[in-house]
């Protein structure tokens, strides 16, 4: 039972990272569109800049409960999928330190710099997330030994590349209506027009990627074979409606949650095909690495499970009330405070 529980946490934290750092990485990726001048990416900053690195509390969060929970798949899947997470560390850092970097000179060329690193900061991750969980539902060629049999150009497969770019529209959209929540005047109403548009990509995107999952993976096995989970589609399908219907009403928090909805549903979508498996093998099926085959002892996952039920429950809350005492849209009053980015 423990194991099935901490499949259902490991779960939940990546959906949880997805639907926090989504958000501000679509949107950097996509700042140019949105601002014109400083004044007004200084406002797309100060949108992000209160929030990113604790969004980046759950990328940790769900590497360090693979790690402690299910340590022989960390271990595989830190190896095999070493170049992209590589690649995504380094654009993580870059991104980090364009924040803090951006407005340490008063130059135009200086702050042209770290506007590009931060986009490529952010358009990176979002790819290549969307990348590598594409090919994990897929499966990832490596052997008993946990040997990866490949390269990156292996993992640059067609559902692979197909679930990048899903990923990546998800998140501009999901960055793009947060910047129509928390931007004002001209910033927001680009956001306004352009997040429609970003919807029926990304809708296009998800109904090709969930067609191709049926022909590239055995996501749907689960699911027909227990078709109560069907559910799990069927709430995210609902949910991608609801962003349009609440873009249609002009009620952009409402459309921010909907879309933070989907988000997850998505995620548990593809964890649940898996089901009991965490990382499948598409070169040995025996070889796959499942919550049982690749789980710590009963005691450190009791251990560990009890440190989550008094842990995260402080984590939760604090970014709860992080993000409701800053709930107030950015305007350009507010970036000329000394403590803006």
């Amino acid at each position: 039972m423990l194991n099935i529980t901490w499949f259902i946490l490991w779960g939940l934290l990546w959906a949880l990272y997805f639907m926090l750092d989504g958000f501000d990485l679509g949107l950097g990726a996509l700042m140019p569109l949105y601002a014109k001048n400083d004044t007004e990416k200084r406002m797309i900053l100060n949108a992000m800049g209160p929030f990113w690195d604790g969004n980046e509390v759950w990328l940790i969060t769900a590497g360090g409960a693979t790690f402690a929970a299910f340590p022989k798949t960390y271990a595989v899947m830190f190896s095999t999928l070493y170049a992209p997470l590589l690649l995504i560390l380094f654009a993580l850092i870059l991104r980090g330190v364009a924040f803090e970097f951006r407005s340490k000179v008063e130059s135009h060329s200086w702050r042209q710099i770290w506007e590009w690193c931060l986009i490529i900061g952010s358009f990176a991750p979002a790819l290549l997330f969307g990348v590598a969980f594409a090919n994990i539902f897929k499966g990832i060629p490596f052997d008993a030994q946990g040997m990866f049999h490949g390269d990156i150009f292996t993992l640059l497969n067609p559902y692979g590349l197909a679930g990048g770019l899903f990923f990546l529209f998800f998140f501009f959209m999901h960055g793009a209506i947060w910047a129509s929540v928390k931007t004002k005047g001209m910033t927001a109403e680009r956001a306004k027009g352009i997040a429609p548009k970003l919807w029926i990509i990304t809708l296009i995107l998800a109904v090709l990627f969930l067609t191709y999952s049926g022909f590239a993976t055995t996501l749907y096995n689960n699911y027909l074979s227990h078709p109560v989970l069907f559910v799990i589609p069927l709430i995210a399908v609902v949910a991608l409606l609801m962003v349009r219907v609440f873009m249609a009403k002009n009620n952009w928090w409402k459309a921010w949650f909907a879309s933070a909805v989907t988000i997850v549903m998505v995620t548990y979508f593809g964890i649940t095909g898996m089901f009991p498996n965490l990382y499948p093998s598409s070169l040995d099926p025996a070889a796959s690495l499942n919550i049982y085959n690749s789980a710590s002892t009963q005691g450190t996952l009791k251990i560990m499970f009890v440190v989550v039920l008094i842990c995260v429950p402080f984590v939760l809350a604090y970014q709860i009330w992080h993000y409701i005492a800053l709930r107030h849209p950015v305007t350009e009053e507010i970036i000329h405070d000394e403590d803006a980015y």
